[in-house]
């Protein structure tokens, strides 16, 4: 089961480094953009479909990540203040109807995925883009955050912790492998 956990958390991790890519890659695209426009007074093709899809791409790939870091939006006043024991049936009670809700959510991007796929849907913009790109890291980001709340699950079930890590380096350091020395 450690090993589930541990395997899942480096994906996130992994994912969560990509979705910072993606978003610096939309802040170039938006420079680019605002370079053709107002220096060369050219129009632009591409950069404001990218941004888009870049930051929908990022928002849905870096979530298994922001959960690993306790990033989504909890309202936690009656968990902190309850004892320990109703504290971890509240969270796991939490985490497994946002799994409910995730999986509910990646089957409806599957099935987007698949139309557009199978229908070779594409935007209606000059740029043309096929709109399973789009639709893949909606599916790709909702299965790894599924994935991440079993790894959530399994580990409150089994730790009965609810360490939290509260900063983004403090959560990396948590499910990084440790190194072993002699």
């Amino acid at each position: 089961m450690r090993l589930y956990i541990a395997a899942v958390s480096a994906i996130s991790r992994g994912l969560g480094v990509f979705a910072a890519i993606l978003l610096f890659s939309a802040v170039l695209s938006v420079c680019h953009m605002v370079f053709v426009r107002y220096v060369l007074n050219q129009s632009t093709i591409w950069q404001t479909e990218y941004t888009a899809y870049a930051i929908v791409a990022a928002t849905f790939l870096g979530s298994p990540w922001v959960l690993i870091v306790r990033g989504h939006v909890n309202v936690d006043l009656l968990q902190i203040a309850a004892a320990r024991p109703v504290r971890l049936i509240m969270q796991l009670l939490s985490a497994f109807l946002s799994l409910v809700f995730v999986v509910l959510l990646a089957y409806a991007a599957w099935f987007y995925f698949e139309e557009a796929w199978v229908n070779d849907w594409t935007s209606e913009t000059v740029w043309a883009v096929p709109l399973w790109m789009p639709a893949l890291p909606m599916v790709v980001g909702t299965v790894m955050l599924a994935l991440q709340y079993v790894a959530e699950i399994i580990r409150l079930s089994l730790d009965g912790s609810d360490e939290v890590s509260h900063t983004p380096q403090e959560a990396f350091e948590a499910t990084s492998p440790q190194e072993t020395r002699p």
